[in-house]
């Protein structure tokens, strides 16, 4: 006769809990993970899609924003104690804010935050009136033209923690590498991050999507490079043995070539420190 072996009800009583599975087809927004033992109960997306973000206390102060539409809603396993929806908040909050994120709003329900980061700017509206769990409303607005992602400041401070910074404010036409006018500012900011700091001596690699052929891109991005390095020394008297230019094409990508705004993210110029 077989056995059946019976566990203990207090050790059943301290099983570990787990987030029930994400509804087919869903996944985190890039920008967030999730808290603690939550699963995606409702996902849906659009490619282009208005909302209104609360902006600010009463009737009317919102602000309309228009992009690709997410809507996130995690719910909490059985079990463990919810997160308070000022720890929610806060959470988000923080998240955002390391990267460069900002807070435009906040009360006992919601908070509205916005980040530019990778050549888009991203608003998200965090909702905590959902039981045991919290809503996501994510609008990517696209492409922000002349977008200088990161000041001299900025800029340092990734060389300190990383040894390299990502910029999205140089620009080329398609299959060109002459840095055209609109990238006045991010050079600039370039130009002030060097002089601020004169021993300080900076690789200057390109990148492109994975659009068209590997060695053609190979040679493009190479070009890109060394233009950025040329326009530094030539317009902004940067020595130019302290720069070098590279390219590395499509090989070093920041995210998926399947999609234009993956593709938008991974067309970038880089400063690697020596």
């Amino acid at each position: 006769m077989k056995r059946h072996i019976l566990l203990p009800a207090a050790l059943l009583a301290f099983a570990p809990a787990f987030a029930k599975p994400d509804v087919p087809g869903s996944k985190d927004h890039p920008l967030l993970t999730r808290m603690q033992n939550m699963g995606i109960v409702v996902y849906a997306t659009n490619p282009f899609q208005r909302y209104e973000f609360r902006t600010g206390k009463g009737r009317g102060a919102t602000t309309p924003v228009e992009g690709k539409y997410y809507q996130i809603r995690y719910k909490m396993a059985d079990g463990p104690a919810a997160p308070t929806p000022i720890a929610i908040i806060r959470n988000h909050q923080a998240a955002l804010q390391k990267v460069g994120g900002t807070v435009l709003f906040e009360d006992n329900r919601y908070t509205t935050l916005k980040v530019a980061k990778g050549g888009l700017e991203t608003w998200v509206e965090v909702d905590t009136a959902w039981g045991r769990g919290y809503q996501l409303t994510i609008i990517e607005k696209g492409a922000m033209a002349q977008e200088v992602v990161a000041d001299a400041a900025a800029m340092k401070g990734d060389l300190k923690s990383t040894g390299h910074v990502a910029l999205y404010g140089i620009y080329f036409d398609t299959n060109k590498s002459d840095v055209k006018a609109e990238s006045r500012a991010a050079l600039e900011e370039i130009a002030k991050l060097l002089g601020q700091d004169p021993a300080l001596k900076l690789k200057v690699v390109g990148h492109t999507d994975m659009t068209g052929v590997l060695d053609a891109n190979m040679r493009l991005s190479q070009a890109r490079g060394e233009a950025v390095v040329k326009a530094l020394v030539g317009q902004y008297g940067i020595a130019p043995a302290r720069l070098r230019g590279h390219g590395v094409g499509p090989l070093a990508p920041v995210a998926s070539n399947d999609t234009e705004e993956g593709r938008a993210k991974n067309r970038r110029v880089e400063l690697v420190k020596e």
